[in-house]
C-alpha cells in the first residue's frame, strides 16, 4: 500500500491507541464497556425474539453457536508460546469479545430466571 495522507493517519491514530491501552486500568474498562454491551445487546434480543415468539429456537441457537466459537478463539493454543516459557499477552480485541460474551451469557441466565418466576 502506498503512503498516503490517509494510511498514515490512520497508522498514527493505531499507534496512539496503542499506546492509551498499555496502561491496564484503561484495558479494564474497555473490556467491561463490552461486557455491558454484551448483556445490553442481549437482553434487547431477547425481547425481539420473544416478542415474535416463533424465533426463539434460533435466536438462542445462533448465540450458543456464537458463544462456542467466541470460546475455541479466546482460549486456544494460539496465544501461548510453543515452548509454554511464558504466555503471549492476548491482544485488546480478544477481552473485548470474551467480555462480550460472558455478559451476553449472563444476560441469558438473568432472563431466564425472570421468566421463571
Amino acid at each position: 500500500m502506498q503512503r498516503t495522507r490517509l494510511s498514515t493517519l490512520i497508522d498514527d491514530l493505531g499507534d496512539q491507541f496503542s499506546q492509551w491501552l498499555i496502561n491496564p486500568w484503561r484495558r479494564v474498562s474497555l473490556v467491561l464497556l463490552s461486557l455491558l454491551l454484551g448483556y445490553f445487546f442481549t437482553v434487547s434480543l431477547a425481547a425481539i425474539a420473544g416478542q415474535a415468539a416463533a424465533q426463539d429456537t434460533v435466536v438462542s441457537a445462533f448465540l450458543v453457536l456464537a458463544a462456542e466459537l467466541i470460546s475455541w478463539l479466546v482460549y486456544s493454543r494460539r496465544w501461548r508460546d510453543p515452548a509454554l516459557v511464558k504466555p503471549v499477552p492476548k491482544p485488546v480485541w480478544l477481552d473485548c469479545i470474551n467480555g462480550f460474551k460472558i455478559g451476553a451469557i449472563y444476560a441469558v441466565s438473568v432472563e431466564a430466571f425472570k421468566l421463571a418466576s
